[in-house]
């Protein structure tokens, strides 16, 4: 019988060092991913094949590729009809949506968006940006910008730039006039490959587990011992929300105590809990949450 293969589409460029550590953190070790498009997984039923984000959603949904990560942004530009199994909170810099903004520089006479009516607008996002103009009934020409586009902003009427942090924004003297979309990083998949029941299996696993890695990110597990008589105070100063796990102890006048938690309680947590009674609180980084 020939051996079924997930053929699996992850991003090079920006998102590609993110995309390669979580992967590690949902157990799958990539290799060669510096030196090859073809790089290696330690799993033989998956074959990687690493493209720009801006092509992937185009060959899954052609099914040259069986699934892929990509931008929510490239979907829409693509016009791509594939399934979507599910959104991954993560790129290279956090874990907020990008953006894609219309900028004009900071001594631009324009001041809201219908002062460009007329004039020309340069970006890689072009259909998603002739839409944005389109539904908003003003005439422009958009053209497509090969790269650099902050620099073109003194070259044309207005760009439509990618911007996470809007640091560089800043740098370049750029002003936001608005949003004209906003993106997150998308696990998809042809939708004839979503009716095979082996790579069906497959990607939902993989969606499982990639999930539970970011899940896993800002969390810490927590452990500590208490008396008996203080697991009440205890149990109190502990998120309200969470459901800790309670363990007898050898001393029968002792027990402990572990739960998760959002790490950016930790430091003020932890001071409490040990105020409280607890002794022996340890702290702990976590892989992956399932819930």
């Amino acid at each position: 019988m020939e051996e079924q293969i997930l053929k699996l589409g992850i991003p090079a460029g920006s998102l590609q060092n993110a995309t390669i550590e979580l992967f590690d953190k949902a157990g799958f070790n990539i290799h060669d991913s510096e030196r090859s498009y073809l790089p290696r997984i330690d799993d033989g039923q998956i074959q990687l094949i690493m493209l720009r984000a801006q092509e992937i959603s185009r060959y899954v949904e052609d099914g040259v590729l069986d699934a892929g990560i990509t931008g929510y942004d490239w979907i829409m530009e693509n016009g791509s009809d594939v399934k979507e199994i599910c959104e991954l909170a993560y790129s290279k810099a956090t874990n907020k949506p990008a953006r894609w903004v219309l900028v004009v520089p900071e001594e631009s006479d324009v001041k809201s968006i219908g002062d460009l009516s007329g004039g020309i607008i340069a970006t890689e996002l072009v259909n998603v940006t002739k839409k944005y103009f389109a539904g908003k009934n003003i005439n422009v020409k958009v053209e497509f910008s090969w790269g650099a586009t902050e620099v073109k902003a003194r070259l044309v009427d207005a760009i439509v730039e990618l911007t996470e942090t809007g640091a560089s924004l800043q740098a370049n003297n750029l002003r936001i006039l608005d949003t004209v979309i906003s993106s997150t990083t998308r696990f998809i998949a042809n939708k004839q490959t979503w009716d095979d029941k082996f790579r069906r299996e497959k990607i939902e696993n993989i969606s499982i587990l990639l999930n539970a890695a970011i899940e896993a990110r800002s969390k810490v597990g927590l452990k500590m011992n208490i008396k008996k008589d203080a697991l009440q105070s205890i149990l109190e100063i502990l998120p309200a929300e969470k459901s800790p796990t309670v363990s007898s102890l050898a001393d029968p006048d002792y027990v402990a105590i572990e739960v998760i938690i959002e790490d950016k309680i930790e430091r003020s947590l932890v001071p409490a809990l040990k105020r409280a009674g607890a002794s022996g609180i340890i702290t702990y980084p976590l892989n992956k949450v399932i819930h």
